[in-house]
């Protein structure tokens, strides 16, 4: 019994180590503000960001009608319902047991990513037109591109795609790159939008645009689906390389390339080596989006205008500001690129396809243009003239207990769209086809 008593009061003193003293935490009953002036870009912000606003607005309308929590189906966020495959399952595992021995166990890493990952990224998935130092291993795109502003700083012009992946100009906001939002257009001043329409095959007349020091550019695009031929970025290319743009290419549907002759990469044309960085992402290829694992390529050609090699700065950050991707998660990625795993890659990627021609079919058995879908896991719904998308996101939950997500949310050349993910289970798209067609039938 005394060393019963001994063990739970050494258990309640380890207990209480971690625990903040809360003997002053009641002193006080008012609340003060800091001494601290605000950020004012975080001001300029509109809003929340999308997809959050999203969830908020599908909690709202739960709060309001609880008993149709059961009937919710999301076709909005882009995030993976699939079990990670096996063999790539194995990786996690094995890598995660490793550090249950002293012959296993690894600490911090390099920040970079660990060299046979960088060396198998090069190898598998560019096929050895990029070298394995250029490769940063990180916890994916999104953070990349946030690295990726860090490098720019405050003082250069951005041009997005419009509409595009909102993550491009709200970073561009926060680093102070941009003015005040124009409340007549919907956009923020020194940023360059470059209009993606149906009418231009969703590729912007980028000679017709102002001159951008960076350039964001997506393909497999989101939310249009639209994905780039070679030919439209050698032209993409070229223009970035007459106007001595940096050229920030997310590729991070590729995967979902099925058309023969379209890039997975812009590191496939000629002369991209001296204007572009790429940012990529295992959260589609392999249902890595709660994992978290990505890269980004940065070239060894790429200068600023002062001869500096942006790939030097960019492992800048890397090394002050990130300890390097999970070994766990890293060890997962290498299960990715074994030949096992890369099978399994494509059976997933061919399910979330299936799904997306589904929901294509059905908008179109309803009289409904629709655009995506084919190369990428994306359907960009075109409403009816002088519909707007977040009424019709609206009305969709309303009705059908359906979470789309309305193109205006990416901008606002994405007005008058509708994007539907095709990365639910396919039982759930094929119980959400059928509600959509009886609620937006024309």
């Amino acid at each position: 019994m005394k060393l019963t008593g001994a063990l739970s009061f050494l258990m309640l003193a380890s207990a209480s180590a971690f625990a903040p003293s809360t003997s002053n935490t009641r002193a006080s009953t008012s609340l003060a503000a800091s001494q601290v002036t605000r950020n004012p870009n975080f001001g300029k912000l509109v809003g929340g960001y999308l997809f959050p606003e999203i969830g908020r607005r599908r909690n709202a309308y739960l709060e309001e009608n609880p008993e149709m929590a059961s009937k919710i189906i999301s076709l909005g966020i882009g995030d993976t319902t699939q079990p990670i495959p096996e063999h790539i399952l194995s990786g996690l595992v094995s890598s995660a047991s490793k550090l249950g021995t002293k012959e296993g166990y690894s600490g911090y890493g390099a920040e970079q990513g660990m060299g046979d990952l960088r060396a198998k990224i090069a190898d598998k998935l560019y096929n050895g037109i990029i070298k394995s130092d250029e490769v940063f291993v990180s916890d994916g795109a999104k953070c990349d591109i946030m690295r990726v502003q860090q490098v720019f700083g405050s003082g250069v012009v951005t041009a997005v795609q419009d509409p595009s992946y909102p993550v491009y100009v709200d970073t561009s906001v926060m680093m102070g790159q941009t003015g005040e939002i124009n409340k007549e257009t919907n956009q923020y001043d020194n940023i360059v939008y470059m209009p993606c329409t149906a009418e231009n095959d969703f590729f912007p007349d980028i000679e017709s645009t102002p001159r951008a020091d960076i350039v964001y550019f997506c393909s497999p695009n989101n939310p249009t689906g639209a994905a780039a031929t070679k030919e439209q970025l050698e032209h993409l290319v070229k223009v970035c390389k007459e106007r001595g743009s940096i050229l920030v290419f997310d590729a991070a549907y590729a995967p979902f390339i099925r058309t023969e002759g379209v890039p997975k990469s812009i590191f496939e044309i000629d002369g991209a080596r001296e204007v572009a960085i790429e940012c990529n992402s295992f959260s589609k290829y392999a249902g890595f989006t709660g994992v978290r694992l990505g890269w980004t390529v940065v070239p060894d050609e790429l200068t600023f205008s002062d001869g500096t090699k942006v790939r030097d700065d960019f492992n800048r950050v890397m090394s002050t500001a990130f300890n390097g991707a999970s070994n766990i998660v890293q060890g997962g990625g290498l299960a990715c690129l074994d030949d096992e795993g890369l099978a399994e890659i494509n059976t997933l990627i061919d399910y979330y396809l299936e799904n997306a021609n589904l929901l294509k079919e059905a908008m179109e058995s309803i009289g409904y243009e629709v655009f995506g879908g084919t190369d990428a896991p994306y359907v960009f719904v075109k409403l009816p003239e002088g519909k707007k998308s977040w009424d019709v996101f609206s009305e969709i939950l309303e009705k059908t207990q359906v979470v789309t997500i309305p193109g205006a949310g990416f901008g606002p050349g994405g007005e008058g769209y509708l994007r539907l993910s095709a990365f639910a289970p396919r039982d759930v798209v094929i119980e959400a086809c059928e509600r959509l067609k009886v609620a937006m039938a024309k």
